[in-house]
């Protein structure tokens, strides 16, 4: 049978009628590897992610629809376990404003691979901050939380605690859930380390520099070229030092600043002077060596 590429992106929250929320999030189902079976349901359960993800208010705050946080998850679907379970990865990136111009500098690009949940067709995705009810609401509800702390993290020091905490409370009702991605002992990449490490003060320097890399950095490239690169360069040491502490065997937050900016580096010190750039170049080999070739771009 000729495999059946569904790949049903929704870009329009008008024509669903949401209402603006704190989320602007693009939602793709794959089912490419899944043979004989109704494509109708996909496409169902692709609508009740986008409406799930955009249409509830995941703060008490009030967000303009210019404001919204922009965002995309791609679920692949790679086995249908039953009419009802399925099994697959889910990508999810989350994207910002750079001050003054229409560039979107990427906050978050991860790959989470224990992606299995059960769904029913036309099924209302029930959601609980106080248990844990449905393995994909729950998968869906801590990256919301994670993509609107790390946003918040990056406009003021710190911002976002408030919301890693409830993607901790997440992971907390989810410790007796069958499905993998919830526990310490699984993985040193799941769901438990990158919340866990987002709330360890032994990686508060990480959150700092995402602060200052986009704040101080890169909002004022527009007038102040060379202090902003200046301050991102100084940023990297705050990175340079949780390498060197190395404050447990699961460094998941560190991999994860390098999966969304090793490329917008190569571009930010693209044209800076000698000097810096060497010193930039340094300290990326030594807390990013698997991505050095692509870091020596810099030198000149």
């Amino acid at each position: 049978m000729k495999k059946t590429l569904i790949i049903l992106t929704l870009f329009a929250a008008s024509s669903l009628l949401i209402t603006a929320q704190e989320l602007r999030c693009n939602v793709q189902v794959v089912t490419s590897q899944i043979q004989g079976t109704s494509r109708q349901k996909f496409t169902t359960l692709q609508r009740a992610i986008f409406e799930f993800m955009n249409g509830r208010n995941w703060t008490n705050h009030v967000f303009g629809n210019h404001e919204r946080i922009e965002a995309n998850i791609m679920i692949n679907l790679t086995e249908e376990i039953s009419s009802d379970e399925f099994r697959g990865t889910i990508q999810i990136q989350s994207r910002r404003p750079v001050y003054n111009s229409s560039y979107r500098t990427v906050l978050f690009n991860y790959m989470d691979n224990n992606m299995h949940f059960r769904y029913v067709e036309h099924e209302t995705l029930e959601f609980s901050e106080n248990q844990h009810l449905s393995n994909l609401t729950s998968i869906l509800a801590f990256y919301a939380y994670i993509i609107i702390g790390l946003d918040y993290d990056s406009f003021s020091l710190n911002g976002g605690t408030e919301y890693f905490q409830k993607a901790e409370t997440i992971v907390s009702n989810a410790q007796n859930a069958s499905e993998r991605g919830w526990k310490s002992f699984e993985s040193n990449r799941n769901r438990y380390w990158l919340v866990s490490n987002l709330m360890d003060s032994k990686y508060a320097p990480i959150r700092e520099f995402n602060y200052r890399y986009h704040r101080l950095g890169l909002d004022r490239m527009h007038d102040r070229p060379a202090a902003a690169r200046s301050e991102i360069a100084e940023s990297l040491e705050l990175i340079q030092r949780v390498y060197r502490e190395k404050p447990d065997p699961f460094m998941h937050l560190l991999r994860t600043v390098f999966d969304a900016k090793s490329d917008e580096l190569i571009n930010v010190f693209s044209e800076t002077n000698p000097d810096e750039a060497r010193r930039v170049v340094t300290m990326l080999r030594e807390v990013d060596p698997s991505n050095t070739p692509k870091y020596q771009k810099i030198q000149p």
